[in-house]
C-alpha cells in the first residue's frame, strides 16, 4: 500500500455564478462524486458544512454557508438522470435534503454496492479506497470543526480526497456486480434508500419504543399520536427529539396523563426544547380522546420474542444463515435480525424484505412461523 498520497487541486466555489460554470459541463446521463461534511449540534437537522463533488479530473469544495447552492444542485443532479456516487449516504442524504429535497436522480452507494460485490458487509471508505485503489487516507480530520472559516488546508485536502476516488471505486465495483449478477438488487437497495431519506418522519414511531408492547391498543394509538407530535414539531424547532420529549418522559405521560397543565409543567422540566406553547399543546393532545380511525391506523409494537416466538426466531436465522452462504453475501445484507422479529411477532411480512428479498426467503422461513 501507498503511503498518505496528497490531495489534488479542488475549486472552491462560493458563489452561484461559478456553481453553474462548474455544473455546466456535465451532462445527462454522467456519475459524479459527491460527499458532504456537516455538524451535528444543537439541532435536529445536520448542518451541510461542505459539498464535495468530483467529475472528469475536476474537484470542487461548494460552500452552502455563503450562498444557496440549492436550486443549481436540484436541477444538476435531483432532476436530470444524473448517478450521484456517494459512501455510505444516508447521513448525507440527510445533510442535503434542504438542498435536494427528493435526494439525487440517481445514488450509487459505494457501501452498499462493496457489500453485494462480496468485500464484506459495512466496509469504511478508508478499507474501500485501500483494497480497489490501494492508497491510504489521512482520517486526522473527522472530527475537525467544518462550520469554521476558513477552513484549513489540512482539512481541504481531506474533503478533496473524499471523492477523489469514487470513479474508480464506481468503475471496479460495477464491474464485480455485474459478473455477480447482483447490480439489480443492488439498485434496489439504493431506490429504497433515497425513498427512505425522501420520506419526513415514521409514520409509525411507536412500534420502535418495546416498553409499550403490552399497552391496550388504545393507549398504543395515544402514543403515537404523541411521538408523532413531537417528530413534527423538533422538525419545526429543528430542535433534537429528546429535546423536546425524551422516550422516558413520553411513556410515563401516555401512561399517567397528567391531572393539570401544572402537572404537565412539573413533570416536563429539563425538557430543553418543551416551552410553554408546546406543554399546551402536549396537554391537549395528550387528552384529546383517541378514535377508533386511530387505533385502526396504528400498527401494533412487536414485543421481545418468547416461547415458541423464539424458537421460531432461531430457526428461521439458521435458514436465513443458509440462504446466505448460497448468495455468498453478508447474513445482515439479505435478512437483518430486526425484520424476523417483527415477522414472528406480527406475523406479517415486514416492509425491510420486499423485493429480491422476499422473493428468496418467503417460502422458506414463512413455514416456520409458530
Amino acid at each position: 500500500m501507498d503511503a498518505l498520497s496528497p490531495a489534488p487541486a479542488a475549486d472552491w466555489i462560493d458563489n452561484a455564478a461559478a456553481l453553474g460554470a462548474w455544473l455546466g459541463d456535465i451532462p445527462a446521463g454522467a456519475a459524479v462524486g459527491m460527499d458532504t461534511e456537516f455538524m451535528r449540534r444543537d439541532t435536529f437537522y445536520p448542518q451541510l458544512a461542505l459539498l464535495q463533488l468530483s467529475y472528469g479530473g475536476r474537484h470542487a469544495l461548494v460552500d452552502p454557508l455563503a450562498f444557496d447552492a440549492g436550486t443549481l444542485l436540484d436541477d444538476a443532479f435531483g432532476k436530470r438522470p444524473v448517478t450521484s456516487i456517494m459512501h455510505s449516504a444516508s447521513e448525507d442524504l440527510e445533510a442535503l435534503a434542504p438542498l435536494l429535497p427528493r435526494g439525487p436522480h440517481t445514488l450509487f452507494d459505494t457501501q452498499i454496492a462493496a457489500a453485494y460485490a462480496g468485500m464484506g458487509a459495512g466496509l469504511s471508505y478508508r478499507a474501500l479506497v485501500a483494497e480497489v485503489i490501494g492508497d491510504d487516507l489521512d482520517k486526522g480530520e473527522t472530527r475537525s470543526d467544518w462550520m469554521q472559516r476558513p477552513l484549513t488546508q489540512s482539512q481541504l485536502a481531506y474533503a478533496t480526497l473524499d471523492v477523489v476516488h469514487l470513479h474508480r471505486i464506481h468503475a471496479e465495483l460495477v464491474t464485480r456486480l455485474n459478473s455477480r449478477g447482483r447490480y439489480t438488487w443492488f439498485e434496489e437497495d439504493c431506490r429504497r434508500l433515497l425513498a427512505r431519506a425522501a420520506h419526513a418522519g415514521d409514520d409509525q414511531p411507536q412500534r420502535g419504543v418495546r416498553g409499550a408492547a403490552e399497552w391496550p391498543r388504545e393507549r398504543q394509538a395515544l402514543l403515537r399520536r404523541i411521538l408523532r407530535w413531537r417528530d413534527t414539531t423538533a422538525r419545526k424547532l429543528d430542535r433534537p427529539r429528546p429535546w423536546l420529549l425524551d422516550e422516558a418522559l413520553a411513556l410515563s405521560l401516555v401512561n399517567n396523563l397528567p391531572h393539570s397543565q401544572a402537572d404537565l409543567d412539573t413533570r416536563g422540566r429539563g425538557q430543553r426544547a418543551l416551552r410553554s406553547a408546546q406543554r399546551q399543546e402536549l396537554f391537549a393532545l395528550l387528552h384529546q380522546p383517541v378514535t377508533p380511525a386511530e387505533v385502526a391506523a396504528t400498527l401494533p409494537i412487536p414485543g421481545h420474542p418468547s416461547g415458541e416466538a423464539k424458537k421460531a426466531i432461531t430457526a428461521m436465522k439458521l435458514v436465513v444463515d443458509a440462504i446466505s452462504l448460497e448468495l455468498d453475501l453478508p447474513q445482515g445484507l439479505v435478512c437483518a435480525r430486526r425484520n424476523l422479529d417483527e415477522y414472528v411477532v406480527s406475523g406479517q411480512w415486514p416492509d425491510g424484505l420486499a423485493g429480491w428479498r422476499r422473493d428468496v426467503l418467503e417460502a422458506r422461513i414463512s413455514p416456520l412461523l409458530p
